[in-house]
């Protein structure tokens, strides 16, 4: 309880602290980041000056997180398909490649450094492209494996790719647009993120709150045992996470063609962002960054790597593959935004380039829907697949 409360005043601060300082809001920093890691500095200083030792009590972060990837797998519904056509599926398949690309890359360099590869895999696709929710999620997976400190790394490697992800999105869009002297008339002179929505609100009532939280529920129970009996049955490592996102899609797109149950997505949405905000800062406030010193240089190289990788690959092969205009190129600033950081800097990247270019919503519609709905069906298969050969 005393870790959920201090969680939660750390969340708060944090958001304080982005709304009063521009550089954390300019780069869409999170708000648990920002408190979960001057929290983890402060413990640090404790420790070293030896005035005290602060230790957490985290046995609640698997609920928050598992909580989390059920409501986004209760919002991936199989007709945003026909609303993206070929263009989003082009995309999609770039950044399922670009996820196996990441392991590999992350997986090479660890050999080269001699760096645990378990850890090393931690500075691919999970912290790329799944950013700081998946980093602390698959990172107490690889932990269960006996490998410590594998959340800190993929927390660290994040952090690193989401700073990296604002700094390089807008001025690489802008590089192909003038290089190519890209015109195009499909973009509009002022953005619309509204039209890309396909939630509906409904009225936050009791009853409503506690029907959306009812069917979360029996999500995450559903899915952690299909996915604790299939470990134990085949010896292949599934994370809970996976099973209760699993089952949360099967169950929003059964219930599309039945029609049994109303989704409220104001209260979903609402319940999600809490779930993520908690976790996010309990994870970061419980680093030891007294261990993790040593770890840096490694670490550092590694995303570095992969920001100069996910540069070549967009320039080279995704522009290329996606049309090669003005709608790809701004779709580039969106892949590198939430292949290093997170959606939220996808977003912030296109509307950056936008306001100089011109808005495209049909690359605002593309990134949105992959960014946030689709991208885990390819990056979940692929970790679960370089842990189980790792392990």
């Amino acid at each position: 309880m005393y870790t959920f409360i201090l969680s939660i005043v750390l969340f708060l601060i944090g958001n304080l602290i982005k709304h009063k300082i521009n550089f954390f809001t300019k780069f869409c920093i999170p708000a648990p980041v920002i408190s979960g890691l001057l929290f983890s500095i402060l413990v640090l200083l404790l420790k070293v000056f030896k005035i005290c030792t602060i230790t957490m009590d985290t046995k609640l972060m698997p609920y928050f997180i598992c909580g989390f990837f059920t409501i986004v797998g209760l919002g991936v519904s199989f007709n945003i398909f026909k609303k993206g056509g070929k263009l989003l599926i082009k995309y999609w398949l770039l950044c399922g490649i670009l996820a196996y690309c990441q392991n590999l890359l992350a997986l090479f360099l660890s050999k080269l450094l001699n760096f645990n590869p378990l850890l090393g895999l931690m500075c691919g696709t999970i912290s790329m492209e799944g950013g700081h929710g998946s980093a602390a999620a698959f990172g107490a997976t690889i932990e269960n494996l006996g490998v410590s400190d594998a959340i800190s790394v993929g927390i660290t490697a994040a952090t690193f790719g989401l700073i990296l992800s604002g700094l390089l999105g807008g001025p690489l869009a802008k590089f192909l647009i003038v290089k190519y002297n890209l015109i195009s008339n499909n973009t509009v002179k002022h953005s619309n993120h509204n039209s890309i929505s396909t939630l509906t609100s409904y009225s936050f009532t009791t009853s409503s709150f506690l029907e959306q939280i009812l069917i979360v529920l029996l999500c995450i129970a559903l899915g952690e045992f299909i996915a604790n009996i299939f470990s134990l049955s085949t010896n292949i490592i599934i994370p809970a996470i996976s099973g209760c996102m699993l089952i949360s899609i099967i169950f929003r797109n059964v219930n599309d063609k039945v029609k049994i149950f109303k989704f409220n997505f104001k209260i979903l949405d609402f319940l999600g962002d809490a779930c993520l905000g908690i976790f996010l800062t309990m994870a970061l406030m419980s680093i030891d960054l007294y261990k993790l010193s040593s770890l840096f240089g490694p670490i550092l190289i590694i995303v570095l790597s992969q920001a100069v990788f996910i540069t070549l690959f967009s320039i080279f092969i995704c522009f290329r593959v996606l049309g090669k205009n003005l709608d790809s190129a701004i779709m580039i600033s969106g892949l590198i935004g939430h292949g290093l950081g997170a959606t939220p800097t996808a977003l912030a990247n296109m509307n950056s380039v936008g306001e100089i270019y011109g808005y495209s919503e049909k690359s605002v519609l593309v990134v949105t829907i992959v960014a946030a709905f689709l991208l885990d069906i390819f990056t979940m298969p692929c970790i679960i697949f370089f842990i189980n050969i790792l392990s």
